[in-house]
């Protein structure tokens, strides 16, 4: 011992140096370092065999038994591949040389791991190698006080979950890999609804509590702590590399999107909000991160544009649809005043006898340059830009002034936004219309959202006490796809249940859960005294399906769509009003009438052709001639939207086509393919990077083959246009 603390304290003295400490004095300092624990002591043989280790680094590291004749190597652990202590500890054993401060780990019986410190230098004996001696110091607490700093630089300090800071160095590394493989890369961007209604109301505390929940939802969602970030706020960001099918895309987000809009409790208090996704994939909607994320966020705005509770694909035309929805927003000001809205009536059936029993009262713009707009596209722009209030209150006074010149009682149904429901002079206003019209209370039937019940309490309830007193009857809109909880049922006085035609949708096909909710929803209302509505039924499949579950009533296309007030009266003067149900047999995706310019590929030609309508399974093009049943083209719906599709009827100038693979919801109402070409691979096969009208025009022979030997070919298909000019010309000659 005392020989060590010379060579440990004196090493290197000389002549000149100062007088030595005394071996007495050497070896009490030894003992004093080494009872503090500031430091421990150790040697080995030349085998490596610990030959001395301080009694204070015995227990961690060897535990019971003696240190001595066991390997030095072996008390630490073998760490993973790329640690620092595994390349160099055996290394600088293996050497046979002088080391510093390498860092390596041991583990305690409990499965602890400690950091130790390890510094050395080669005993030399009669200039040959004698074995090790040195000193180890235990620096876990300085590792973990490490990492944690280095976690927290890198993490929300609320959630836990990757911070922006992060986020955007993994997404940068991400992308540079991406881009180097040619692979794709999807983010999602999350914006959380009515978060700052908690916040107010609730407090800030309530707040965090709520971020929290959100945040654990988002991991099991997605499934990795590590592609889930925060970005302050209400923000919050997912990553995804090698994901571009935007059906898989499309159902994370409405996981989400259905996750974090399932009820909180906070402190006792319950919490509802919701959120909004936007979406963008490299390299299609941009190669750098910056792009990507700006797309991104175009796409969310989108969403919550849209209505909000809805997940939105970014596409290049989200630019154009901001400014077109501006300008229909200074339109819709100025709507009312000049006599734009009108309200049109679909009828609500019996199905057991075909009886019309009511209508529900459905709103109409007829917009001076744009025709028809669709419901789905200015409601939102209404409820956001807060025209909702005055629109709804015109539709009540109209529909019960309409309905109060019917002959007979048929009910008449009126949707109630949640914004108007939340204003205290609602029952008041109902009041009005009522007594204005001279409508029977009994006739008015009020069709109220699940989302009113966001903000529960005491005023929630009085507002329904007051509109039941007015004698009025409720109905429970849309049921089952926001914020369903049976726990209002109990109080809420509603008188029906419509059962949203997303549930009628899908319910006939095979493996489908829908008849099961279906058959649920009937039988909840039976046990509670309610009518049910089934909305949006068109075929004879699901008519069918309805009256065996036992639904009461029935709306949708199967018996009328909705009409105009002159043409509701013309039907009522007939007497008792029957409709027989008409429709297809069996349930038909949904057709959106268009006129857009795509294209077309045959061989090695491109066509531009004309898009009528689209639908999941198939569409109708216009603009080729006489194109034969059977032939398979490549249909370019832009932005890298390729989609294999087989002509399955052909009159003339119009084919209707089937796709071979079935297209996906793009979360703004619209449909888009699965997967997309990307730019290398358009401008590899030769092709425009958007559909152009300007011609037939020669491509590479990459997508269906054709003209492989290299020769030049024609065109397989006339298009319209050149086929009528040249009949022209020939009627002329």
């Amino acid at each position: 011992m005392l020989r060590r603390a010379r060579e440990v304290f004196g090493r290197g003295a000389t002549d000149s140096s100062p007088p030595r400490t005394s071996e007495s004095e050497a070896a009490a300092l030894c003992h004093a370092y080494e009872d503090l624990g500031l430091g421990f002591f150790w040697s080995t043989d030349t085998e490596g065999n610990v030959t001395y280790l301080s009694p204070g680094a015995h227990a961690p590291l060897v535990g019971e038994g003696s240190a001595t004749g066991r390997n030095f190597l072996e008390l630490f652990l073998k760490s993973g591949i790329g640690s620092e202590g595994e390349r160099t500890l055996p290394f600088a054993f293996a050497r046979k040389g002088r080391f510093e401060k390498i860092t390596v780990r041991s583990e305690l019986a409990d499965g602890e791991t400690l950091w130790w410190s390890i510094s050395g230098e080669p005993i030399i004996a009669g200039g040959d190698f004698a074995g090790f001696r040195g000193h180890c110091e235990d620096i876990t607490g300085e590792r973990r006080s490490a990492e944690e700093s280095s976690h927290m630089a890198m993490h929300d300090a609320l959630t836990g979950l990757l911070n922006r800071r992060r986020m955007s160095q993994l997404l940068e590394r991400t992308l540079t890999v991406s881009t180097q493989q040619r692979s794709p890369c999807a983010i999602m961007l999350i914006d959380l609804d009515r978060f700052k209604q908690v916040n107010d109301t609730l407090g800030h505390a309530a707040g965090d509590a709520l971020l929290k929940q959100v945040a654990a939802r988002l991991v099991r969602v997605v499934g990795d702590k590590e592609k889930v970030s925060r970005l302050g706020g209400d923000e919050f960001q997912v990553i995804m590399p090698g994901i571009e099918d935007r059906g898989v895309l499309g159902d994370i987000a409405t996981s989400i999107i259905t996750s974090i809009s399932q009820p909180y409790t906070i402190d006792g208090s319950r919490c509802l909000i919701g959120a909004s996704v936007g979406v963008a994939v490299s390299p299609f909607d941009g190669e750098n991160s910056d792009s990507l994320v700006r797309n991104a966020d175009l796409a969310l705005y989108a969403a919550k544009g849209g209505g909000r509770g809805r997940f939105r694909f970014f596409s290049a035309d989200l630019l154009k649809a901001a400014a077109d929805r501006r300008l229909l927003e200074e339109d819709l000001h100025d709507a009312l005043q000049r006599d734009e809205l009108e309200i049109h009536y679909q009828p609500v059936v019996r199905a057991a006898d075909n009886h019309v029993v009511g209508v529900e009262a459905l709103a109409r713009w007829n917009h001076p340059e744009h025709g028809s707009v669709s419901p789905a596209r200015f409601i939102p722009i209404a409820e956001e830009s807060n025209l909702i209030k005055g629109i709804g209150e015109w539709v009540l006074r109209r529909a019960c002034a309409e309905a109060a010149a019917w002959p007979g009682i048929l009910r008449i149904a009126v949707n109630v936004s949640p914004v108007q429901f939340a204003d205290d002079g609602f029952p008041a206003l109902v009041a009005s219309a009522l007594a204005n019209s001279g409508l029977d209370p009994e006739r008015l039937e009020l069709e109220i959202t699940e989302s009113v019940f966001l903000q529960e309490g005491g005023a929630t309830n009085e507002r329904f006490k007051a509109l039941k007193g007015l004698g009025v009857r409720l109905a429970l809109d849309d049921f089952g796809t926001g914020y369903s909880s049976l726990g209002y049922l109990k109080t809420a006085p509603f008188d029906k249940i419509k059962i949203d035609q997303s549930f009628v949708r899908g319910a006939t096909e095979e493996g489908s859960r829908n008849r099961a909710i279906i058959a649920a929803i009937v039988a909840l209302a039976q046990a509670l005294e309610m009518e049910t509505t089934a909305e949006g039924v068109e075929s004879f499949d699901q008519f069918d399906l309805m009256k065996s579950l036992n639904v009461t009533l029935v709306q949708g296309y199967i018996y009328s769509k909705p009409i105009g007030n002159e043409q509701f009266i013309q039907k009522l003067n007939e007497g008792d009003w029957i409709i027989e149900p008409s429709g297809p047999a069996f349930q038909r995706h949904d057709r959106q009438a268009m006129f857009r310019r795509i294209g077309v590929i045959h061989d090695n030609h491109y066509y531009p052709v004309v898009l009528r309508n689209l639908s999941v399974s198939g569409a109708l093009i216009e603009g080729l001639v006489d194109v034969p049943v059977g032939t398979e083209f490549v249909i370019d719906l832009g932005e890298g939207q390729l989609a294999v599709a087989r002509v399955r009827r052909s009159r003339k100038r119009q084919q209707g086509l089937e796709f071979e693979q079935a297209l996906v919801p793009d979360g703004n109402g619209g449909l888009c393919t699965r997967s997309r070409a990307s730019p290398y691979q358009l401008a590899a096969a030769g092709l425009p990077q958007s559909p152009k009208g300007d011609g037939v025009q020669p491509i590479g022979p990459h997508l269906i083959g054709g003209g492989e030997d290299g020769k030049a070919s024609m065109p397989a298909f006339a298009m319209a246009s050149d086929w009528k000019g040249a009949a022209m010309r020939a009627e002329v000659s």
